[in-house]
């Protein structure tokens, strides 16, 4: 099939194209829409709220998790805020400003009408989510507070303690049930989608595996959204949970689905440091904590006393001498660059060097004990129980570490991919964030999608099609169906003597050391010619215990890990053609005399949505094929982007 990369902006000013386009949105009658049936993938926020959403409407709706229960889908980990411009403060907030902070922190590589529609529908969120009974944070006087976060100058992030994910997961979760106790929703847990069924360009459903069971089924749908997160996984040492992967996006795009930017993956800069290669995972602290606290080093390499014994005159407060305009609160990219840099000079901190302060005691002695507990009090706990030291009494020790996707696959403004019928929301997506996400956005995008853009979106295409279901015996899914349980038996087939998790750290290493923080062409060619070479002997030489016709965790890891496999090879694959510095994609050869990222509006101000090209190996694909959709910047005119 040929590949279109239609966007479908509507026309018009900017502020009115989303409300415009709703207008014009054809609509399915009440009697109609039980006769269509939507499958959701991954009942985080962004899918809990869609599935939630759809069936309220009166769809018939089957939503799949790999979890053994939605409530513990990764959103719960979202812990500082979410944004919305309600300028409850009456601080110069505004729709526009939200949007244009999100422009300027994506680095002029995002698609202004979908941010600008993320801006907009931003205080809905808060509406909706405060009807649900979500425990905002209140000021004195009862009404909502806010504090700041990353890249802005005003306190727009609504937030719920450190826990915010978890409360708004409890929300969604809470409309899903009962929707699931109504008989719309058809919930599957413990189940994972291994294929979507595409039959002349259009999704007609998925196939999918029972992971205590192992059986294989098909199921048929006239819509099939995915809501399956992000891929930082990849890094093998994430801050995302274990079981987090690529596998529904990747697999779509080996389907054609396009996959944009898949090389803008984010490093948050206040994660707790790695002690070890004992370690599995990373944990985030979350960005909230730079609000009150401040992101020093020694002045001097060598010293190592205590940080209580270090006064503040050989301190360097390295963010706020760099940016004095934004401080400790800018950018995540931006920080996460200028810890390393100032590690990297040997100025780091704890065990191993790899870690700078963050440090309450100043806002403590201004604000109170009781004031900073009561915003981050569970922060400090889980510090304390991982570190055994109290980050009120001494600072915290933090380092960057893989956390957010901004890549995703290719969606138009409907968020349908190239396939039709195939929607993808949240970060499954790459629609809202261009080279950068600022804090709190992740929970803002997950939600509009869900509850507000994606239910009218597939309400509009569903009136193009007939209620009559592709019928899961048809060839489209014997197909798709064998292919599944032939990769299955290939991986049990090997009979070698390392584990998933052993191809997975060497990945991982690969990865963060050629294609993480810095990048330059020479790390990136190193990348591409090693991890074809560790495919070849993932396939030699696994070893998977048990068999597929049941609870095998193995069988599970393995099959992810292989696609990390292939698909790190797209990651590095845009990572070398895209020749400047963006937000998290920042290449050794294109910075300025201080270290900044360069851009290069001229050549590369476009989305790179790559084309799967099989190969003659199944398991090594060929270099994939670049489509490039320009992006039209008419309401913010990119400039070389600054926080000083």
């Amino acid at each position: 099939m040929p590949i279109s990369l239609d966007s479908r902006i509507p026309d018009g000013d900017l502020a009115d194209k989303w409300s415009n386009q709703q207008a014009n949105f054809k609509l399915v009658s009440p009697n109609n829409k039980t006769k269509y049936k939507v499958i959701v993938i991954g009942s985080g926020l962004a899918g809990a709220s869609a599935a939630a959403t759809l069936a309220e409407q009166g769809y018939q709706v089957d939503c799949f998790s790999f979890n053994d229960s939605p409530r513990r889908a990764h959103s719960v980990a979202a812990q500082g805020g979410i944004n919305a411009a309600k300028n409850y403060r009456n601080d110069g907030d505004s729709t526009y400003r939200l949007f244009y902070d999100t422009i300027k922190g994506g680095d002029f590589r995002s698609r202004e009408a979908n941010v600008y529609r993320l801006a907009e529908v931003s205080g809905q969120i808060i509406d909706h989510c405060v009807a649900q009974g979500i425990p905002f944070a209140r000021d004195y006087a009862g009404y909502l507070d806010s504090r700041s976060f990353g890249g802005v100058q005003v306190s727009r992030t609504f937030y719920a303690k450190g826990q915010t994910g978890q409360q708004l997961l409890l929300g969604a979760y809470g409309a899903l049930n009962r929707q699931i106790h109504l008989g719309k929703v058809r919930m599957f847990v413990r189940s994972e989608m291994l294929d979507v069924v595409v039959d002349k360009g259009v999704a007609q459903g998925i196939i999918v595996r029972n992971l205590v069971s192992g059986e294989v089924s098909r199921f048929n749908a006239h819509a099939v959204i995915i809501a399956s997160g992000g891929y930082s996984n990849m890094f093998y040492l994430s801050t995302n949970a274990l079981s987090s992967n690529v596998t529904a996006t990747y697999r779509a795009y080996k389907q054609g689905a396009l996959f944009a930017n898949p090389a803008f993956t984010q490093i948050h800069p206040t994660c707790i440091p790695a002690s070890g290669e004992h370690q599995s995972k990373l944990t985030l602290m979350s960005e909230s904590l730079r609000n009150d606290g401040r992101i020093w080093v020694p002045a001097k390499q060598g010293d190592h006393r205590l940080p209580a014994d270090i006064p503040h005159n050989e301190r360097d407060y390295f963010l706020e001498r760099r940016y004095p305009a934004f401080g400790n609160l800018v950018p995540r990219d931006i920080a996460s660059r200028a810890v390393k840099q100032v590690c990297d000079k040997g100025l780091g901190v704890g065990p191993t060097g790899h870690g700078v302060y963050l440090d309450l005691a100043d806002a403590i002695d201004s604000s109170g004990r009781d004031i900073i507990e009561e915003r981050y009090g569970n922060l400090f706990e889980m510090y304390q129980r991982i570190t055994s030291e109290n980050p009120e009494k001494t600072p915290m020790r933090i380092y960057p570490a893989a956390h957010y996707t901004m890549g995703g696959l290719w969606v138009d403004y409907h968020l349908m991919s190239n396939i039709k019928g195939l929607f993808v929301i949240g970060e499954a997506n790459f629609s809202d964030h261009g080279a950068n996400r600022l804090g709190a956005s992740a929970l803002m995008q997950g939600l509009a999608d869900g509850y507000f853009i994606v239910p009218s979106c597939v309400s509009h295409y569903l009136t193009e099609q007939k209620p009559q279901l592709v019928d899961t015996t048809s060839d489209s899914f014997n197909e798709i169906d064998q292919s599944v349980e032939n990769r299955v038996a290939d991986l049990l087939s090997i009979k070698g003597q390392h584990s998933a998790d052993y191809f997975h750290r060497k990945l991982g290493q690969l990865m963060w050391d050629n294609c993480g923080m810095a990048r330059s062409e020479k790390g990136l060619r190193k990348a591409l010619d090693e991890i074809p070479k560790l495919s070849e002997q993932f396939w030699q030489q696994l070893k998977i215990t048990g068999c597929g016709k049941e609870l095998n965790f193995q069988l599970e890891k393995a099959g992810r890990v292989a696609d990390f496999l292939e698909f790190s090879q797209l990651v590095c694959q845009d990572a070398l053609h895209r020749s400047e510095s963006c937000g998290g994609h920042f290449r050794q050869e294109s910075q300025n005399a201080e270290g900044e990222a360069l851009r290069n509006d001229d050549d590369f101000s476009y989305v790179a949505a790559w084309q799967f090209k099989s190969g003659k190996s199944n398991h090594q694909p060929e270099p994939a094929t670049l489509h490039k959709e320009p992006l039209r910047h008419e309401a913010v005119a990119p400039d070389q982007r600054s926080y000083k």
